[in-house]
């Protein structure tokens, strides 16, 4: 079992920024993915940004160039990055963690309005 706590969120304006941390804790082995996912109000829950402990990483196109995932080693911590916020960016954003199935963090608030 594995067991993700997050940190971070709150409310932002617009062009501002916030950054995301998650943890990840228990039976872990050499090869994981984590990052992030988000759903906002009344839309499906989608990928936002995720990295390989090898540190390949995957982004939406919505938020390239903007948002940045990396990690911590030997942490089993991931971070997220996220700048020049549009109100768009508004949802709850879960820590996401695959290991042989996947595991989902309770989920942040990021609010991103004037």
């Amino acid at each position: 079992q594995v067991q993700l706590v997050e940190s971070g969120g709150g409310l932002v304006q617009p062009g501002g920024s916030l950054r995301l941390s998650c943890v990840a804790s228990g039976v872990i082995f050499n090869s994981w993915r984590m990052g992030w996912y988000r759903q906002a109000p009344g839309k499906q829950r989608e990928l936002v940004a995720v990295i390989s402990n090898g540190g390949s990483t995957n982004y939406a196109d919505a938020v390239k160039a903007r948002f940045t995932v990396s990690r911590a080693y030997g942490k089993n911590t991931v971070y997220l990055q996220m700048n020049s916020l549009k109100p768009e960016d508004t949802a709850v954003y879960y820590c996401y963690f695959y290991q042989f199935r996947d595991y989902w963090g309770h989920g942040t608030q990021v609010t991103v309005s004037i």
